[in-house]
């Protein structure tokens, strides 16, 4: 705030006026003191790290998820937040729907609420807009995608080996065509699964079909159209890979619309409720979603009590939940 008032040439009282919005600063003055805050890179919630050192803290910490009424957001969180409860701290939480100016958006905000630590799940491509925070001791884990441009704490699953599994799960039950349905391939994760669907097919020396990938599926009723075409294929799949628990409700949806739900096998990845109750029950690449939250809260509470390691990177891997649906076996072929 110093430097902000020296350089607009003002008080340190102006500049405090201008920051909390209060009265009695003209317009120019005003805009000398933003203009002044941005060249500086100056923002308001850098007064938290004064807070830290006088140990005083708000007993908040902030969770930005990609969607809380995604089954697997909304168990992280919960797991989260009975992390939080036990050390006497809140959970302020938000959805960022794969928006990467949602996310720097409300990264701000949760910051200038002094929140005194951080669980990202991030959208953006780099995370380097957080270096400030970062510096300023804002103790920052991030789970499911691992921090790129910064160095930070992380939790992520070992998603192109998840998605080997169950490519290969299907392969040993006589499949080779095999249909992959994922997300958007600028996300990490679904990125990671179609690189290891691929993976899976080249090591058995079954060549990739480009007509049965299928990317940038963002919900269940994409997903369902999209398995909707593949059985109108003149040699369509007879199995199918979903990269997202959202995307095997679509495929399900399309199947059992076919009637080939006993027929078209179905492995897919993040387990949801009521999976194990489907006809088929669900075959699924399950997170330990439990694990991952109690890891993440683990690492961010470390932090908050004084930690000063370097930062920590746990990868776990997901297993393999076989209920049905990706144990049909491939049809014999006819003679």
């Amino acid at each position: 705030m110093r430097d902000v008032a020296a350089l607009a040439g003002v008080s340190l009282k102006t500049v405090s006026r201008v920051v909390n919005d209060e009265p009695g600063v003209t317009a120019e003055v005003r805009g000398r003191v933003q203009q002044a805050a941005s060249r500086l890179d100056y923002r308001p919630n850098l007064t938290a790290s004064n807070l830290r050192r006088a140990r005083g803290r708000t007993r908040t910490v902030g969770a930005l998820l990609q969607d809380v009424s995604n089954s697997f957001s909304s168990s992280l969180l919960r797991s989260l937040e009975d992390g939080a409860r036990e050390r006497g701290f809140a959970v302020l939480a938000a959805s960022l729907d794969e928006d990467a100016d949602r996310e720097r958006t409300l990264v701000a905000d949760l910051v200038a609420r002094r929140v005194d630590g951080l669980v990202l799940m991030p959208a953006t491509e780099r995370q380097d807009y957080l270096l400030a925070e970062l510096r300023a001791g804002l103790p920052t884990v991030f789970v499911d995608r691992g921090p790129r441009g910064v160095e930070a704490d992380s939790v992520t699953v070992d998603n192109a080996s998840g998605a080997r599994d169950a490519t290969q799960h299907l392969l040993d039950h006589g499949h080779t065509r095999i249909a992959y349905l994922g997300d958007a391939v600028r996300i990490r994760t679904a990125a990671d699964r179609l690189a290891g669907y691929r993976q899976g097919l080249q090591e058995a020396g079954v060549p990739i079909r480009e007509d049965l990938v299928r990317s940038g599926l963002r919900n269940a009723d994409a997903a369902q159209e999209e398995v909707r075409r593949l059985l109108e294929l003149a040699d369509p799949p007879t199995a199918i890979f979903a990269g997202r628990n959202t995307i095997s409700i679509g495929a399900v949806r399309a199947l059992r619309e076919a009637s080939l739900q006993h027929q078209v096998a179905l492995v897919g990845f993040d387990d949801f409720p009521l999976a194990d109750v489907l006809e088929p029950a669900l075959t699924v690449i399950r997170q330990d979603v439990g694990r991952i939250g109690v890891s993440v809260g683990d690492l961010l509470f470390r932090r908050l009590d004084g930690d000063g390691a370097e930062p920590r990177h746990v990868v776990l891997r997901p297993s393999l939940i076989a209920r049905g649906s990706g144990e049909l076996p491939a049809p014999t072929p006819a003679r």
